[in-house]
Formats: structure tokens, C-alpha cells, sequence
């Protein structure tokens, strides 16, 4: 009889849970669209209930529409965002909200905070606006009774596993920066033991608690099994685990890495081993499918993000090229700058808005390839293709541009959810289906589209990267002063 994984995904915009067979395919899926706040102070922040009851009522939608199927479930595997910090108290319970990916009021202490910090320490150079010692500095600034009540800092998917197998648990890949950070904690006042233990991705990390209500009571005893974040586990589904590959994530905000056998330092991209002897080299920017929601927004292009942006390509566009910085929220990777904004330059009366559409996807593109560049220059391999996934893959228009501006193939799976299907893959190697992850994602990652680079329009984005590399120069002083007026 057929057996599945439940395999759930938890991202900026939604929490998504699916059923995955034996054979790699999703047969049932249900889905919890959430929402992240950001005020004007930089704040962004999530209860962390928020996330287990959505994660209960995508469950319960699932089971009641799978029918027996619910019952043969044999484990259960989680994904989620990084960058976002929960804080545990010494009963397991937060002690307040968690601080998104987004939040960038740590970059007002951010000075204040290194001068605490060893700079002999390895992870010294690591440390930014965005970085876990830096969240905690300002915790312990803002909030300084709180942050003394801190006793684990796990990552939202963490969470999850912890409410639903009673194991405070973290893993290497997503909590990497943290648990490189340990030695240097004391120095900002909380103790190295907020890390907790670490489990491997695609182990069993526990087992579904008894009592939990609805569904997931059913599946009590079933083993949980331990994943990495969720741009890591988008990679695995994408079949992009593999020395000279890329992948790039398009979902609330996009993803660029390089994976390479080799563990090298690139100017403003991460470097964090992913297991196997590989290397992820870049990382995660602001920009994605909210700066193109808020494109649509801006215009009054009504609906569904995905129909509306295509309607809007399918229109003439004007000869004349315009760029657009994609900086609407400061920058991760590759400035992690909290200060840089978006400019549109070049505007002149004929355009309309097919034009600031194609603008914003090649804005995004550009500074995909920057990334690419700087990690390829590093690891010294040319990059055999870029792995693509997330909402934005679906846009066979957007596919090209990415293609034609990184010069690389660009490869759509025909799983349109790497997420759960990574979920599948690391439960079926801890089952012992899979002699390794690598073995899983060669069976399953199967591409379905290659969208290669076209010569007239590479000759075309290669100009217009120069110019979107001198406007980024020519604007970023002047963002930073109007940053600093707000």
C-alpha cells in the first residue's frame, strides 16, 4: 500500500503542507497565506503562534481532503525561513515576538554592537544589520529584561518541530551564523547555552507528540524529521545540490547561490556549508515577488500576482531602456545595507506601465548576476546552469530575462513546490529510501524547461548591466541621506 511524507514549507507569504508518494509527486496539498509586518521604524515582527496555528489549519485542510491517504502517513518533515530569530524562554515558550528577516532596527546599534565583539573572531567579519548577534544586541538594548530571559534562539521551522515533537533542536545549515557566534555571546550579555542542540538535516530529530489536536493527533509516534531552512531545501527539491550549479529562489524575496566544492569568501555573499562537501556561496536579497506586488499595486493591476504580471508583459513595450533599483527595503546580499532605496532612472513621458514592469524584473535580474559573478569569480567555475523555482519560474517571460542577463541556462523542474519535495526527500533518506540526499534529488529533481541565453538580447543586458552598475554607484549616497531624514 502506498505510503507518504507529509512534507510542510513555511515562507514570508504563506505556509504551504503536501502529501508526497513514494514516487517523488505531490498528490495533495492545501496552503495558510500569511503576511509580514513592516513599519516605518524597520520593524518586522511575527508571533510565532501565528505560524503554528496556520501550520494546524493547512493540516486539517489536507487531511479532510485526502482521504485514507492521511492515515498511511510515515513522517513528517519541516521547512521554513531563516534570518528570523524566535526567542524560547526557559519553559519553550517565546518571550516574545519573533524579528523577521526584514527587520532592520539592528543596524542603529550595529556599531555599539561590534565594539562588544572580539574582532579576532572568525565570525567577526560576518557581523551585520541582519546578523544574530546583532538582532540580540539590540534585544539587550531595547528590551534588556526580556533578553535576560532568553534561554534558546531558534529559527521559525524550529519552532514548529519543537511544538509538535517537545525537542529544542536547531540545524547547521540554517542556524549557521548563530552557532558560529557562540564563543562571542557572553560579550553581549547571554549565555552560550541560548544555542541549542544541533541535528543534521535529513535524521530523525523526534516524534509527533501525543494530545496534539486535530490531524496532527493522528499521526502521533511518527518520527519528524530534521531539514535545513528553506532556501536550502528549495535547492535540494531543484535538484541544485551539485558542485558548479546555482540556484536562484523566487518567492517574497530571491535567493542566488553557488554551490562549489571549495570553501571560499566572496565580497558581501555568504558562505555557509550545506553538507555533502559543498558550499553555498550568496545568498538572500529584499527583492523578489514583493517588489513586483508592489509594482502591481502602484499600477492598480487588481488580482492574482501571477496572471496580471503576464497580461502586463503581453503589452507593447517602448524601444527606450529603463532601469530600475530594485532597493525598496535596503539590502541583503551583496551590500547589507538597511539604507539603500529604489530609484527608477531613465523615465521619460512614453513609458508606461508594461515598461516599469520589465524594468523591476531586470532590475532583480541585474543584481542576480552580480551575485553570480562575484561567487563565480571566487570559486574560480563557471556556473553550468541556474536551477530556478519559486512563483516567479512560472513566467516563462521572466525565465529568458534571468537567462539572458546571468548568460547561463536557466532549468525549470516540473515540481513546482522544491520545498515539500526536499521535505520527501530528506524523510525518504532518513527512512533509509535514499542512500544520501544527493541520491533523492537525482531521482526526483527532474527538469522540465531550459530556457538558454539569446545572443541579440545578451549584447543588449550587457550594456544595460553597465549603466545599472554606475546608477547603483551614482544613487546609493543619496539614498542614505534620505534614509537618514526618515
Amino acid at each position: 500500500m502506498m505510503s507518504f511524507v507529509l512534507a510542510c514549507d513555511l515562507g514570508g507569504s504563506g505556509l504551504r503542507v503536501g502529501l508526497v508518494d513514494a514516487a517523488g509527486r505531490i498528490v495533495h496539498s492545501a496552503g495558510v497565506a500569511l503576511s509580514l509586518r513592516f513599519d516605518a521604524g524597520g520593524g518586522s515582527e511575527v508571533d510565532p503562534a501565528v505560524w503554528w496555528r496556520a501550520l494546524c489549519r493547512a493540516v486539517d485542510a489536507l487531511a479532510a481532503g485526502c482521504g485514507g491517504a492521511w492515515e498511511r502517513v510515515e513522517a513528517v518533515a519541516v521547512a521554513g525561513i531563516t534570518r528570523t530569530q524566535v526567542f524560547l524562554g526557559a519553559d519553550g515558550r517565546p518571550v516574545r515576538a519573533a524579528v523577521s528577516f526584514r527587520d532592520t532596527r539592528a543596524a542603529g546599534c550595529l556599531a555599539e554592537v561590534k565594539a562588544a565583539l572580539s574582532a579576532d573572531d572568525p565570525e567577526f567579519g560576518q557581523v551585520n544589520a541582519f546578523h544574530p548577534l546583532a538582532r540580540l544586541g539590540w534585544l539587550m538594548r531595547a528590551e534588556p529584561d526580556v533578553a535576560r530571559s532568553v534561554a534558546a534562539v531558534v529559527e521559525p521551522k524550529d519552532f514548529l518541530a519543537l511544538r509538535l515533537t517537545g525537542v529544542c533542536a536547531i540545524d547547521p545549515i540554517g542556524s549557521a551564523r548563530l552557532i558560529a557566534s557562540r564563543r562571542m555571546l557572553a560579550a553581549l550579555g547571554f549565555s552560550p547555552g541560548i544555542v541549542p542542540s544541533v541535528v543534521q538535516p535529513a535524521t530523525v530529530l523526534g516524534w509527533v507528540q501525543a494530545g496534539l489536536a486535530g490531524a496532527l493527533g493522528r499521526l502521533a509516534g511518527r518520527p519528524v524529521v530534521a531539514m535545513g531552512n528553506d532556501t536550502w531545501a528549495s535547492a535540494v527539491g531543484l535538484g541544485a545540490l551539485r558542485d558548479g550549479y546555482a540556484y536562484n529562489l523566487s518567492g517574497t524575496t530571491e535567493v542566488l547561490g553557488v554551490l562549489s566544492a571549495r570553501a571560499v569568501s566572496a565580497e558581501g555573499l555568504m558562505t555557509v556549508e550545506w553538507g555533502g562537501g559543498l558550499h553555498q556561496v550568496g545568498g538572500p536579497s529584499q527583492a523578489g515577488g514583493d517588489t513586483i506586488g508592489w509594482l502591481m499595486g502602484l499600477l492598480g493591476r487588481d488580482g492574482v500576482i501571477g496572471p496580471a504580471l503576464a497580461a502586463l508583459l503581453a503589452e507593447p513595450r517602448q524601444g527606450q531602456p529603463l532601469l530600475f533599483l530594485p532597493y525598496l527595503q535596503g539590502e541583503r546580499v551583496p551590500y547589507w545595507d538597511p539604507a539603500l532605496r529604489g530609484a527608477f532612472i531613465g523615465l521619460n513621458r512614453g513609458h508606461g506601465p508594461v515598461d516599469c514592469a520589465y524594468a523591476v524584473l531586470e532590475g532583480i535580474g541585474f543584481l542576480n548576476r552580480l551575485v553570480l559573478e562575484r561567487a563565480e569569480t571566487t570559486t574560480g567555475v563557471p556556473v553550468r546552469e541556474i536551477r530556478f523555482g519559486g512563483g516567479g519560474a512560472a513566467n516563462a517571460v521572466w525565465c529568458q530575462i534571468k537567462a539572458d542577463i546571468c548568460e547561463r541556462p536557466v532549468v525549470v523542474t516540473d515540481c513546482a513546490e522544491p520545498g515539500l519535495l526536499a521535505g520527501a526527500i530528506c524523510a525518504s533518506t532518513a527512512l533509509g529510501r535514499f542512500s544520501d540526499i544527493a541520491a533523492g534529488q537525482s531521482a526526483w529533481g527532474r527538469p522540465r524547461a531550459v530556457f538558454e541565453p539569446e545572443p541579440q538580447r545578451v549584447a543588449t543586458y550587457r550594456r544595460l548591466y553597465e549603466l545599472f552598475r554606475a546608477a547603483e554607484a551614482a544613487v546609493a549616497p543619496v539614498s542614505r541621506a534620505l534614509a537618514a531624514l526618515g
